[in-house]
Parts: C-alpha cells; sequence; structure tokens
C-alpha cells in the first residue's frame, strides 16, 4: 500500500507522458462513410442555416419594398392627375373672371376704333376720351377690353398716353 501511495505522491508534481499515453488529436475513429456523411451534411446545414435565414429576410424586405413602390407609382399618378384637373380648374376660373366686354362696351369700342381711323391709327387717350364724353374709369376698362389697340407714351409729354391700332403697326 506505501507503494501506491509513493507513487501518487511521486506522479502528483510534474506528470511525465507515460507510454502508452496518446494525446487527443492524435487519436483514431473509426467511422462508417454513412455516419461520416451525416456528419459533414449535418455540418453544412448547421453553417447555412444563418445564411438561409438572412435570404429569407432579405427576400421578405424586397418584396415589401416593391409593394411599397407599386403603391407610391399609384399615388404619384393620382397626384398628377390631380393637379391636371387643379390647372384646369383654375383656367376655367380665369377665363369666367377676365373681363369681357359688355354690350354698351362693344359699342364704344366701335366707336373708339372708329375715332381712330378718323385720325390716321393715333389719338391722344385723353382727346379720344373727351371726343367720346366717357368718365375716366369707363374709359379705362374699355381700354383693357379693347384688343386692337396699343397704348403707348407720348414722346412729348410722357405723362400722356397715345393710344395707335395694332393694325397700323403692322404697316
Amino acid at each position: 500500500m506505501s507503494e501506491i501511495v509513493l507513487a501518487e505522491i511521486n506522479s502528483f508534481g510534474t506528470p511525465e507522458p507515460k507510454a502508452d499515453f496518446v494525446p487527443p488529436c492524435d487519436q483514431l475513429i473509426t467511422l462508417t462513410i454513412g455516419q461520416f456523411q451525416d456528419l459533414i451534411t449535418e455540418a453544412v446545414e448547421k453553417a447555412l442555416q444563418p445564411l438561409q435565414d438572412r435570404i429569407s429576410t432579405l427576400e421578405a424586405t424586397v418584396a415589401h419594398q416593391e409593394e411599397k413602390i407599386v403603391d407610391l407609382e399609384a399615388t404619384q399618378d393620382t397626384h398628377a392627375e390631380n393637379q391636371l384637373i387643379q390647372l384646369q380648374l383654375i383656367n376655367q376660373l380665369r377665363e369666367a373672371t377676365a373681363p369681357k366686354p359688355q354690350p354698351l362696351q362693344k359699342d364704344r369700342a366701335d366707336v373708339l376704333k372708329a375715332l381712330l381711323v378718323a385720325n390716321n391709327g393715333k389719338l391722344l387717350a385723353k382727346q379720344a376720351r373727351q371726343k367720346m364724353r366717357v368718365p375716366k374709369s369707363s374709359f379705362s376698362e374699355l381700354l383693357k377690353t379693347c384688343d386692337f389697340i396699343e397704348i403707348r407714351p407720348y414722346h412729348l409729354d410722357s405723362r400722356q398716353d397715345i393710344l395707335v391700332l395694332k393694325s397700323q403697326l403692322l404697316k
């Protein structure tokens, strides 16, 4: 018994490798081909699983983004149609509120045109107004509706305006 205790005490401090000791990395394992294939398959599946999960997540994200793009394109088309309708409505409102000559203004416009023709296509605005016996405010409204005249400053006195027939400008 003392020999066993002595052997244990002697081997306690620094164990020396024994003759039949084989390190774990040099141990030989025997596997069948089926077992080896199962181990490799399991290892590959374990390694690929996170990648497959990531691919699935990315595919779901791409599908969701494609749905959003389709929705945004539809919304953009709707906005474009709405803008077109708004522009059409604005133009209709502008046309409806544009000054249109009243029957009396049409008559006055004809008189003004006749006055300009009688004066070789040019006449001071003040003289035309006085000859037509029209107040200043009505005369300015009449000038806004007349598309056959051009209003220019008088070259001798820039405070006065001269009315010129547009057909006279073309000659």
